[in-house]
């Protein structure tokens, strides 16, 4: 992920880093927070050890970090240490001019715990410049000084810490519920002087003894206390040089991205067409739309009003495509045409429609407010009840196509942390008639480390992600997929789908979803089910004598602000039973930041490496990089290595994501663009 920062250019303002990528002095946390909704990589070294960690400010008060170390000769015969780890802060209070900020912390929860700690730390502004932190700790952050837990004067429980697993990679993921603020405790303090807009001196005072890597490879500590500099460059990205622990010389970078800042100039893309004065409207619907990359695929005329129905094949915004089909009506249709019903729709589906006034385009066109006056006006609804017949006849068949490059990464191998593939791909679609489509997908790898592995999986499990280094391997042009689907609305509010053929890489089979989606609604409900074998490890046309039949009940829940949840409950590929739990933020532009988490029938032990199926994913649109309209989006999960429990079939065009950029408050959030 470090090199996906790297070539971001979005920046937000922010104070110092530590080593661990969270707001912090050298190695200790602060108080601060980073601007809501930042994205922050950092990369630290010193002696023998380097760590990369993304941290995401998902709330005001709470940021999360994940973290990968890489620790030189720390496992003896057996070579480098691949750690993990996760932390969570949140602000208890807010710097006033009279008290300190104040955070609660935990470092490496869900981990191996070799970086297992706890905190509360306030940080104090004085005059602007001058900062003061100091605060206490538990685990490993109180090595030196430490004294007995102020904590069991509460309960005696907080007085003993057990053995923090510190190196167990084989209890790594699992939540140490039972050590958190246990044990003996002990303070720490720094202070940070900004000299002037670029250069910030740092010095702190680290209870921690690194105990671990002073036994296994000769980390050596002279003195308690550490002394940095930061530079900030005009992008917004810091570089720290730091003296450790008296012995060791450390280098600190990040680099910052807001998602709502794009890092290119907006407006890349040909503008929106002027509107002409409703006596010069004239010109073919068809080929206006066209021009602006839509498809129009149903067309209604009566005297005073006018439906359409368009697929959006250009605009990363429902919004904006709508934007752009009013203008054209305004400019084709004849002056007594005074509403335009327009439905978007999907492989001749409709899945939502707005209502615009014809006047209310004219009137708003150079309002400054225009966006949301507008957005107040219109009415969205289903499109059911609008669009009786119409379907224009040489609309369907539609053969289109897609080529282009792809980019895999695979992290967390022990043998070799970041692996790739790159290669070509070929997407077929050939929509027969609305809702009935054939799709194929073709992958050919140029370069890959993916088929570098020999790991055996050990899984206990039946092996129906754990042997992905051998579809690796043993597969070279592949058919990613071949399916024939059918969408369509039994009634309006719901959706419904079915699939048949080699529905991903490693399954193939039959599939069927029903959602209940109303347009106006924040919650919408699914049921999907599921019956498929898996296919031969060269990604062809076989299949090997391992078949499953699964399902999931699915609840999905707009949140106000940018936030969706998403709770999937059901049968998994390895015959499991549990449920997924999902979080994103999804920003106005479509650049989302989400996790989740599976619990299911799997046992810690039998599940393997990781205990459980959990990982962070990433969603970030092409047009958020070029300022060019674009549907396209480079996706990344960020996971440990694939393994078995909680595996879910990867289906195409999943309801709830086809239909969704057609509810109310999806095309509420992009409305901005309506008029770009």
């Amino acid at each position: 992920m470090a090199v996906i920062g790297a070539t971001l250019a979005g920046m937000v303002q922010a104070q110092t880093v530590s080593t661990y990528g969270t707001p912090g002095l050298i190695e200790l946390p602060t108080a601060e927070m980073f601007d809501d909704g930042a994205l922050v990589f950092t990369a630290s070294a010193f002696r023998d050890t380097a760590r990369a960690t993304m941290t995401f400010q998902m709330l005001p008060w709470v940021h999360g970090s994940l973290r990968y170390a890489v620790l030189k000769g720390f496992d003896g015969a057996r070579g480098d240490r691949y750690d993990r780890s996760f932390d969570i802060h949140f602000r208890l209070r807010e710097e006033s001019r009279q008290a300190p900020a104040i955070v609660l912390g935990l470092r490496d929860f869900g981990g191996t715990g070799l970086y297992a700690s706890e905190y509360i730390v306030a940080t104090k502004t004085i005059r602007d410049r001058f900062k003061l932190t100091g605060g206490i700790g538990w685990g490993r952050l109180a090595g030196r000084g430490s004294f007995a837990n102020p904590l069991g004067l509460i309960s005696s429980r907080f007085d003993e810490r057990s053995d923090p697993r510190a190196g167990d990679i084989s209890e790594t993921g699992r939540l140490d519920f039972g050590n958190w603020f246990q044990g003996d405790a002990a303070l720490f303090a720094g202070a940070s002087w900004q000299y002037n807009d670029r250069l910030t001196f740092l010095a702190e005072y680290s209870p921690d003894l690194y105990d671990e890597e002073r036994d296994r490879i000769g980390f050596d500590i002279r003195a308690p206390f550490n002394i940095g500099a930061q530079y900030r460059f005009r992008n917004g990205s810091q570089l720290t040089t730091s003296v450790l622990y008296g012995t060791t010389l450390g280098l600190t970078y990040s680099y910052f991205i807001d998602p709502r800042q794009t890092p290119a100039p907006g407006g890349q893309g040909a503008s929106p067409p002027p509107l002409r004065a409703p006596g010069d409207s004239q010109g073919d619907i068809r080929t206006a739309l066209d021009r602006e990359g839509l498809r129009l695929v149903y067309l209604s005329q009566d005297r005073d009003a006018v439906t359409v129905g368009v697929e959006n094949e250009t605009y990363g915004q429902a919004a904006q495509a709508l934007g752009r089909t009013a203008r054209v009506l305004a400019n084709t249709e004849p002056p007594r045409t005074q509403t335009f019903n327009i439905a978007l729709m999907s492989n001749g589906v409709p899945l939502g429609a707005v209502q615009v006034d014809r006047n209310d385009l004219y009137e708003l066109e150079h309002d400054p407010d225009n966006a949301w006056r507008s957005l107040a006006r219109v009415e969205i609804s289903d499109t059911i009840p609008i669009l009786q017949g119409g379907v224009l006849r040489d609309a369907y068949p539609h053969f289109s196509y897609r080529f282009g490059p792809y980019l895999n990464f695979s992290f967390f191998d022990p043998d070799d942390p970041l692996r790739y593939e790159i290669g070509a791909a070929l997407g077929l679609d050939y929509t027969l008639r609305p809702g009935l489509t054939l799709s194929t997908g073709l992958r050919q790898p140029v370069l890959s480390t993916l088929d570098d592995s020999t790991r055996v999986s050990d899984s206990t499990l039946p092996r129906v992600r754990s042997d992905w280094a051998i579809y690796a391997r043993e597969s070279n042009l592949r058919v990613e997929h071949m399916t024939a689907e059918y969408l369509w609305r039994p009634r309006t509010d719901f959706y419904a789908r079915t699939t048949l053929g080699y529905l991903e890489t490693m399954f193939g089979g039959a599939s069927a979803e029903l959602l209940w989606y109303p347009t106006n609604s924040r919650l919408a409900l699914g049921v999907e089910a599921n019956y498929v074998a898996q296919r031969d490890f060269d990604v062809l046309f076989g299949f090997q004598d391992y078949s499953v039949a699964t399902g999931h009940v699915s609840a999905y829940f707009d949140l106000p602000g940018d936030y969706h949840a998403q709770i999937d409950a059901g049968r998994y590929l390895a015959g499991d039973y549990g449920a997924t739990f999902s979080l994103d933020r999804e920003f106005t532009n479509g650049f989302t930041v989400g996790a989740f988490f599976t619990l299911t029938t799997v046992g810690f032990e039998e599940f393997g490496e990781g205990s459980f199926d959990k990982g962070i994913r990433l969603e970030i649109p092409i047009s958020w990089l070029t300022g060019r309209p674009s549907r396209n989006k480079i996706r990344q999960t960020i996971r440990p290595v694939l393994r078995d429990g909680g595996a879910r079939l990867n289906v195409r065009n999943r309801l709830y994501g086809v239909t969704r950029e057609a509810r109310a408050q999806e095309l509420s959030r992009g409305w901005g663009r309506f008029w770009r």
